[in-house]
């Protein structure tokens, strides 16, 4: 893995996760198309997570310390057993944090156990691992479709939602099948589900990106013990230089999502998908009849 090489993997890692349009999508075509080793492509996409989660407390720092602070609020009151459920009674922000741990739980399932040592994180897994580039294709064409659904559904919604259990469920289901199906965006099904559903552009894409942190973090962490087990050798400064090109691609792509949406222009995205989805399905069937 060369300088040049890590510097292109880490531009893709930040204009994708955080543009609605798939980082695991394009980091498989990249590699499919490139002809880097896929160990080493998911160990270089591994640590890159690291400029991710960089870029998102640059952007959201202050929120997302507050919902930190709000945790040791709510052990506390635990404790002195002046807790509340009652949604009505609880601050923004307690509200907020219960929304995201309800978002979080779905993810849980990826962990279920299936046999053979193996959960169901591992079975999905043969999506990005295998040699074609239909299932991406697939799964482009299906984020796209999501996208214009909920950009068409937020130019004709006159009155905007606060985040209800409901839906956090919901955008928690989306960030689920997102991190099982590569092409299958997860800020973009996670701000459409939240769309869909009446949240504000402003509010979903803030959500959505929050909500990022204890996923990456857990994708991060899992990833990490693949790359002991692989004992792959990376050179660290190519490693580096894509950790920054990720924070800060990463950091001008939340910019600009916020800038999209404010213009409403999301639904390009979609269009982008839907054309993308399309030339890989067709480019992917061609490779097996070739084959």
């Amino acid at each position: 893995m060369n300088i040049i090489k890590a510097i292109i993997l880490g531009i893709v890692q930040g204009v994708t996760e955080f543009l609605p349009i798939s980082s695991s999508g394009h980091m498989s075509l990249f590699t499919h198309f490139s002809g880097v080793n896929p160990e080493v492509a998911g160990v270089f996409s591994a640590m890159l997570h690291i400029g991710t989660l960089v870029a998102i407390l640059i952007m959201f720092y202050r929120p997302i310390y507050e919902l930190f602070e709000e945790f040791f609020k709510i052990v506390k009151d635990i404790t002195k057993r002046n807790f509340s459920f009652k949604f009505k009674d609880m601050s923004e922000t307690r509200r907020m944090f219960l929304m995201f741990v309800i978002s979080c739980i779905p993810l849980l399932i990826m962990l279920i156990p299936v046999g053979n040592g193996k959960n169901v994180m591992d079975l999905v897994d043969v999506f990005s691992t295998d040699s074609s580039i239909k299932a991406e294709g697939i799964c482009f064409m299906l984020t796209g479709f999501l996208l214009l659904c909920g950009a068409f559904k937020t130019e004709r919604n006159k009155r905007f939602k606060k985040m209800s259990p409901i839906t956090a469920v919901c955008v928690g289901f989306a960030q689920l099948v997102a991190a099982c199906f590569p092409g299958i965006s997860r800020s973009g099904s996670t701000i459409s589900t939240a769309l869909l559903l009446g949240c504000s552009p402003g509010n979903a894409v803030r959500y959505s990106f929050i909500l990022c942190v204890p996923a990456v973090m857990a994708s991060g962490l899992v990833q990490f013990r693949d790359v002991f087990e692989s004992e792959q050798i990376i050179p660290v400064f190519p490693l580096l230089i894509g950790v920054i090109t990720s924070a800060v691609v990463g950091v001008l792509a939340i910019k600009l999502l916020q800038i999209i949406i404010k213009k409403k222009l999301f639904k390009y995205f979609g269009y982008y998908c839907l054309g993308l989805g399309f030339i890989v399905t067709i480019i992917g069937a061609v490779e097996v009849f070739i084959k």
